[in-house]
C-alpha cells in the first residue's frame, strides 16, 4: 500500500482540495486506486476495512500505527526506501553511507539470485544468506551511532535511525517468502497517477477522483496481465448490461481474461 496526492474538489474559492489515492497491490497482481480525502490514519482504516494478512508499505508512520492496533495483520516495510535515506545522506558522510549501501546491495543480489525459486528455496536462502547480513547491518548501525562525533541531526544519523526504528518490519520477509524486498512494483504501477497530474492536472470534484481511481484500477491491472485495455473495455461495456449482479466479478480483468478474452465482443464501428 502507498499513497500519492491528487488535487480534487474545491477547498475554498480559487483553491483545490489536496486529496490522495491510496494504491493497493494485491497478491494476484491486481491494483486498486481508492481515493481518500486525507492522508490520515482514519483513511487507511476505512480503506483496509477487515483486511488480514501482511501489509507491505514504505516508512510512513500511519501504517505502523494502524497495524499495531489491529490483530491479524503483519507489517513489512520497504528496503528501497531505507536505501534512499542513505543515498540522500551520501554527500555528508560518504564512507559510512557507502558501507550501508553495500550491505543493502548484497541483500538485493541474494533476492535476484532466488527470484525464480519456489517458496521453500526463497525462505531457505533468506534464512541462511540474508539473515546474517541483516543482523550484521543493524549491529554495525548501532555501533556507528555510539560514535560521539556523529551528531543526532546528521543525515547519516537520521538514515540509520530510520532503519533501526523499522528493524522488525524490515525483517518480516526473512520468515515469509511471499513478502517482497521492496514496494518498487507498486511504485511502477502507480506511476500512472503522477503522469496524469502532468496532463489533466486535477479532478474538479472528489467524485471525479473516485471514478478516475476506478478506471485506473482496471487499466493498470489490464496492463499487468497483458490484456489490451481497448479490447477489454469494448467487451465489458457491452457485456455489463446483461450480466447478473452476482456475476460482476467475472468482468474484472483476471476473470475476464479466463472467461472471455479468447472471443471478445467487438465494437460495431470495427465492422464498418
Amino acid at each position: 500500500m502507498d499513497e500519492t496526492p491528487i488535487k480534487a474538489g474545491q477547498a475554498s474559492k480559487g483553491k483545490l482540495h489536496q486529496g490522495f489515492f491510496w494504491p493497493l497491490y494485491g497478491d494476484k497482481d491486481e491494483v486498486a486506486f481508492p481515493y481518500g480525502a486525507t492522508r490520515a490514519l482514519t483513511q487507511a482504516q476505512e480503506i483496509l476495512g477487515e483486511f488480514a494478512g501482511t501489509l507491505v508499505t514504505d516508512g510512513y508512520g500511519v501504517y505502523s500505527r494502524y497495524t499495531s492496533k489491529v490483530t491479524g495483520i503483519s507489517h513489512a516495510t520497504c528496503w528501497a526506501h531505507t536505501r534512499r535515506k542513505f543515498i540522500e545522506a551520501e554527500n555528508s558522510d560518504a564512507r559510512r553511507c557507502q558501507k550501508a549501501l553495500e550491505y543493502i546491495r548484497v541483500l538485493y543480489e541474494i533476492e535476484e539470485s532466488i527470484r525464480e525459486g519456489d517458496s521453500e528455496d526463497i525462505l531457505r536462502a533468506r534464512r541462511e544468506r540474508s539473515l546474517p547480513i541483516v543482523e550484521e547491518f543493524f549491529e554495525w548501525l548501532g555501533t556507528e551511532l555510539t560514535d560521539l562525533t556523529i551528531l543526532p541531526s546528521s543525515p547519516f544519523s537520521k538514515a540509520a535511525s530510520y532503519a533501526i526504528e523499522r528493524r522488525d518490519s524490515l525483517s518480516v520477509r526473512l520468515s515469509d517468502p511471499a513478502v517482497p524486498v521492496d514496494t518498487n512494483h507498486l511504485e511502477r504501477a502507480l506511476r500512472t497517477i503522477p503522469m496524469g497530474r502532468k496532463n489533466w492536472l486535477f479532478c474538479w470534484t472528489e467524485v471525479g477522483a473516485e471514478h478516475v481511481g476506478k478506471i485506473q484500477s482496471l487499466l493498470v491491472t489490464c496492463r499487468l496481465h497483458g490484456i489490451n485495455p481497448y479490447t477489454y473495455f469494448v467487451d465489458v461495456l457491452q457485456r455489463v448490461s446483461t450480466t447478473k449482479a452476482s456475476d460482476v466479478p467475472d468482468l474484472t480483468p483476471i476473470r475476464w481474461k479466463e472467461l472471455f478474452a479468447n472471443q471478445p465482443l467487438k465494437s460495431d464501428l470495427e465492422a464498418q
